[in-house]
């Protein structure tokens, strides 16, 4: 998505001071190169757009200096190869573009098409090779912007004739509502498509205006202002106004823009309440004044991230800020600083595969970096209270993450969120909880994640015929599933691939470090008595946070009964493939046996001594006031041998501590964990709020 800036011939100031935002949350990440420190283009660049797939896949364009042509390349993980195999794909230069991804992972790229002519051109790319679609618009486009919708129709917006929006079907471009949308010159045309049937518009012209209407929109059906009115003023200098818009899960709009000259040029970012646009957190908000080249993304969970770079001041350098929702307001995320020097062309995006924030900007050329959003994990067990909690990291598809661990009600340390899934579950329903659905007996060979292709079975069907096999295996009949021998003997232990036999799978919780294995059949049938569970209501409201994730078949791969049931698999063996704790509606069974073929959830557990309840006291614990301003005041009816103070990103802070006060005077306002240990072994946490 096109980022516009200010003229890059204009010279940064340096040398002037610089004002610092108290943060309630600094982040313990830091921002990485993604593949390569430094540029990734041979020379120059500008006008960048990032996309990313349902893989984590990362793909970039630019108007590629060194080939005076567009050039797109992509991050397979490992390394950066240009799409289509070689560097400048346009007609000719290609200084306004946009760049869209579909579901299926199919990728448009649309560039003013070059000097003389002037319309837009538009490319699709399928896997091996470019394919050229016909011109969206003839007249002068530059700026433009495009998006797929659910149902993988291509939309595009031009600047042409004062605001023209179109979606391709059938091999032509249908006109979608009026021209004139912006009824004058639009800049920074930006667009975002919901799963609710809409497609939005965001230009500046005369103020910040986002426009929507329906997908399936005529050339008559008129566009509608969104609130009735501007998300906010734009600056008077027109070709530098700068602004951008993002769509959450939930199809809330927010709208990212600098504020006017009289404003210092500085952040604002308005949600869209349904009525009217609301301001989020700060006005005016900034580490410095002169703020341009704005990009914004949200997350899943409805986390808000936007990037700006400084104009006048700080050498052009760009800043990552991020949305506190408990004490409104923004602070810097990552360091002041990401770029080393002028950074122009920012595009800000979440990468939803490695719970990651993807930066790409131009400093003369292209840059890629990226931040984990994983707070920092101190690997530390739960304390020894059911529902205590704590996080461990390791390596999972390739990519470091950490998970959150809690102690159950009985005794025993377990994941509190599913392998694959980037969140601990907020909800039975929660899609970000659901994580990846595993055959018995396989690992984190890739056939897990929910967008895996299929293959049949192996003519060797047990773990000793799956070398070079990573897709999810499907049959037909209940005699043709994955590994349906059924065999007793048959166990899903190994801890790594070198254990493989055609009678023992590896087990994918061992990767996660000394004692974590598959729960057993008895561990569910304990955790679920223990937790009380006896349908997905009860699952989710336990400590474990077991969302209902549904299943994966063995037969064709479709989903079925995401957010209903839960489906969890065992280490034991059943008579008709596996064992895995069943979560219906009225029951939740331990005992269920199922094919080994079928794709189900995975919960890891530690091999650590459970505590009995005999062994856990009930302490009296009061933690007042909470909110507070400075001063906590701990009231308990045991002894207390240590205190420890946490941020909500893991890093600990010293605190003073006596007469059983805490003083957090002089830390920053935010969200804090307060650990108590106490003489009897016993460890509780408590949250608090400083403000």
């Amino acid at each position: 998505m096109f980022k516009n800036l200010y003229s890059a011939t204009v010279k940064i100031g340096l040398g002037l001071g610089m004002l610092s935002i108290a943060s309630g949350a600094l982040s313990a990440q830091q921002w990485q190169d993604v593949g390569v420190s430094g540029s990734l283009s041979t020379g120059t660049s500008s006008y960048n757009n990032l996309a990313i797939d349902g893989q984590g896949n990362y793909y970039v364009s630019y108007y590629d200096v060194a080939a005076t042509k567009g050039s797109v390349q992509k991050f397979n993980g490992t390394s950066w190869s240009y799409v289509g195999g070689s560097a400048g794909i346009t007609t000719g230069s290609a200084t306004y573009s946009s760049l869209s991804l579909n579901s299926s992972g199919i990728l448009y790229y649309t560039n003013q098409w070059s000097y003389p002519n002037s319309g837009m051109e538009v490319r699709k790319f399928e896997g091996t090779s470019w394919s050229q679609l016909p011109n969206a618009f003839s007249a002068t486009t530059n700026y433009q912007a495009s998006a797929v919708a659910p149902n993988g129709t291509l939309f595009v917006y031009g600047s042409v004739d004062s605001g023209t929006v179109k979606r391709f079907v059938n091999g032509a471009w249908e006109q979608v509502g009026p021209t004139g949308i912006a009824g004058a010159t639009p800049y920074n045309a930006e667009m975002v498509i919901g799963t609710n049937g809409k497609v939005y518009v965001c230009h500046n012209a005369s103020g910040v205006k986002v426009y929507e209407n329906s997908l399936s929109a005529s050339a008559t059906d008129s566009w509608t202002l969104v609130g009735g009115a501007s998300a906010g003023t734009t600056f008077t200098e027109g070709v530098n106004a700068t602004s951008d818009i993002a769509i959450g899960a939930d199809n809330k709009l927010y709208v990212v823009y600098s504020s006017n000259l009289a404003n210092n040029r500085r952040l604002n970012v308005k949600k869209f309440n349904g009525t009217d646009w609301e301001q989020v957190g700060d006005v005016n908000f900034g580490i410095s004044n002169d703020l341009y080249n704005v990009a914004i993304t949200v997350t899943p969970a409805g986390k808000l991230y936007v990037v700006a770079s400084g104009w006048s001041i700080n050498g052009g350098k760009n800043t990552v800020y991020e949305y506190n929702a408990t004490t409104n307001t923004w602070a810097t995320f990552g360091g002041d600083f990401i770029s080393d020097g002028t950074a122009t062309y920012n595009d800000l995006q979440y990468d939803a595969v490695n719970n990651s924030l993807v930066l790409t900007y131009s400093q003369s050329g292209v840059r890629v970096k990226r931040i984990s959003l994983t707070p920092a994990c101190n690997n530390t067990d739960p304390g020894a209270n059911p529902g205590d909690t704590g996080c461990v990291s390791f390596t999972y598809k390739g990519q470091p993450v950490s998970y959150t661990t809690v102690r159950g009600q009985d005794g025993k340390v377990w994941l509190q969120q599913n392998l694959g899934s980037t969140q601990v579950a907020t909800a039975m329903t929660d899609t970000n909880s659901y994580g990846d659905l595993f055959q018995w007996g396989r690992w984190d060979d890739g056939h897990q994640v929910r967008n895996s292709s299929t293959v049949s079975m192996p003519s060797v069907n047990n773990p000793s015929g799956l070398a070079g096999i990573t897709s999810f295996i499907i049959g037909s009949g209940t005699s043709n599933y994955w590994w349906s021998t059924n065999a007793t003997t048959d166990t899903w232990s190994g801890a790594n691939t070198s254990a493989i036999t055609s009678e023992i799978g590896v087990d994918p919780c061992k990767a996660i470090g000394q004692g974590w294995r598959l729960p057993t059949q008895a561990d569910w049938a304990t955790a679920v008595s223990a937790e009380g569970i006896s349908n997905p209501t009860t699952a989710f409201n336990s400590r474990l946070k077991l969302p209902a994730a549904g299943n994966r078949s063995p037969i064709d791969a479709t989903f079925t009964y995401e957010g209903q049931r839960g489906y969890y698999w065992s280490s034991d063996v059943s008579g008709s493939g596996g064992k895995y704790l069943y979560i219906g509606t009225t029951i939740a069974n331990a005992s269920s046996g199922g094919p080994r073929g079928q794709g189900q959830s995975l919960r890891c557990i530690k091999e650590t001594s459970a505590l009995g309840t005999s062994d856990i006291r009930r302490v009296n614990l009061g933690i007042y006031p909470n909110p507070t301003k400075d001063i906590l005041n701990i009231k308990i009816d045991s002894l207390i041998d240590a205190v420890n103070v946490t941020n909500m990103v893991g890093q600990r802070i010293n605190v003073q501590f006596s007469n059983n006060q805490i003083n957090l005077q002089g830390y920053p306002n935010g969200v804090y964990i307060v650990e108590l240990k106490l003489k009897s072994g016993q460890t509780i946490s408590k949250k608090v709020i400083k403000n």
